[in-house]
């Protein structure tokens, strides 16, 4: 079983899916991503971040957000974003968690942080007058701590 899911809503910038790529293969998570994509897979951008990794990650293109739920039934859905207080070391990560960020230049729309599978949406805490953290970075930061958690079960 995955341990845990990153989800990419509408990812529009090659390099950052192609560093979750990576994230994704090293880390044993699955990455899904929410078409639209601002990208196609030939991109040399994304093959240049994603390196000769794309074969060992578990990887799924989903047509819309409703489709990536029921690829992840029962899951709990954490939607980050820079409109809350809560961080997301304040969760305790369980097997299976889903982990959704949204597009590069504007984040989570409202209704993807009003779904009803959304569990509960959290931030990675960043210094007063930033406007946002970079997609992968954050994504990165995000399933290390959740890995952490789960003893980095798989790792060596």
């Amino acid at each position: 079983m995955t341990q845990l899911h990153v989800i990419f809503d509408n990812p529009v910038i090659p390099t950052n899916t192609g560093n979750a790529i990576r994230m994704s293969a090293v880390t044993g998570s699955r990455l899904h991503l929410v078409e639209p994509l601002g990208f196609n897979f030939d991109d040399k951008h994304l093959k240049r971040a994603g390196l000769d990794y794309h074969d060992l990650a578990d990887m799924q293109v989903h047509k819309d957000f409703d489709a990536c739920m029921d690829a992840v039934p029962g899951s709990r859905v954490f939607a980050f974003t820079t409109h809350c207080d809560t961080w997301f070391t304040d969760i305790e990560f369980q097997p299976g968690d889903a982990l959704l960020f949204g597009t590069e230049p504007t984040g989570l729309p409202p209704e993807r942080l009003e779904h009803p599978r959304i569990t509960q949406q959290v931030r990675v805490p960043m210094m007063p007058a930033r406007r946002s953290m970079n997609l992968s970075n954050c994504a990165a930061i995000a399933v290390y701590e959740a890995w952490r958690q789960l003893g980095f079960n798989g790792a060596v």
